[in-house]
């Protein structure tokens, strides 16, 4: 029995169609979505990062002014936020300058005090008002005692220099004959510290103001409780760190005179017999509850 021949199957020569088309399709779709990535709303791009660069300023890693806004420069802002920014950039670390008339005091019973060791200051640190190196001004926390680093530390250091102790020392004698309560405040300037010592400029700064609370306590007998530290590195700045005068201003130790000592709070009563032993001598017309009677002994079985 002869077997039937089978036909040849038709090959296909246009297979390459399939993945040419799924190319095609790939490729379609990448450019529709860099298409609809350049179409990205520029006014919203241009408010985001204004905001951005904002927040940075506030937060003192941008310069405050003259640094321009990032992304494109053709962006239009919105005109609430433009007026927002530059509000910001106009009050932002303006140099402060040593008043001829000084503001006056903060209210209070030691107004007439601080002004007396104002005028008391400007005659024992004339010297060193003259050569910059201490600075008198007044603020609405107090008076203001701003000793320099030109004058009392070398860079980078936390103690204070052997020649700058009597200018100190004169200080403390003031301050030492008023109960003032005392804020040593540690400041510097923009550029970063790095040495063996300190690792920023926080470091630093905290370091100077607790060097001169130390020396308060241990060598002119001030008492703990008038006094406190803190250090606020570069972010507290009386000057615009963009010339080597204006630096050398922000590095410095503020000795800050708030007021009188606060008055030690009143000690509470030792005992209040009355209200926590109702039943005590201490309150003789409460009557003393009479002894309890024994309860009668119950008898067993078998008794």
């Amino acid at each position: 029995m002869s077997r039937r021949r089978q036909k040849p199957g038709h090959v296909s020569h246009e297979r390459w169609l399939v993945s040419y088309a799924d190319f095609i399709t790939l490729l379609f779709a990448f450019f529709v979505v860099l298409y609809s990535s350049s179409q990205v709303d520029k006014r919203k791009i241009g408010k985001l990062a204004t905001a951005i660069q904002t927040a940075f300023q506030q937060l003192g890693a941008f310069p405050g002014s003259g640094s321009p806004t990032p992304g494109n420069q053709n962006i239009s802002l919105d005109p609430e936020v433009v007026r927002a920014i530059q509000q910001a950039e106009q009050e932002k670390l303006r140099p402060a300058s040593l008043p001829t008339n000084p503001p006056s005091l903060p209210p209070g019973e030691n107004a007439a005090d601080l002004a007396e060791l104002r005028r008391e200051l400007q005659d024992s640190l004339s010297a060193e008002i003259a050569r910059k190196e201490v600075a008198l001004r007044t603020e609405p926390d107090g008076l203001v005692i701003s000793l320099r680093e030109i004058g009392f530390f070398d860079s980078g250091k936390a103690d204070v220099r052997p020649d700058a102790l009597a200018a100190f020392g004169r200080i403390a004698q003031l301050l030492s004959e008023r109960d003032c309560r005392i804020r040593i405040e540690g400041h510097t300037d923009n550029r970063p510290i790095h040495n063996q010592e300190f690792k920023d400029n926080w470091e630093l700064s905290t370091a100077r103001s607790s060097e001169l609370v130390r020396l308060l306590i241990t060598r002119y007998q001030f008492a703990p409780a008038r006094l406190s530290a803190a250090g606020y590195a570069e972010y507290h700045p009386v000057a615009q760190n963009d010339t080597p005068d204006a630096r050398a201003q922000n590095r410095r130790v503020d000795v800050v005179v708030l007021g009188k000592i606060l008055a030690a709070p009143a000690r509470p009563a030792e005992s209040f017999p009355n209200a926590i032993n109702p039943t005590s001598p201490a309150n003789p017309e409460t009557p003393a509850p009479s002894p309890s009677k024994p309860s009668p002994a119950i008898p067993l079985r078998g008794q």
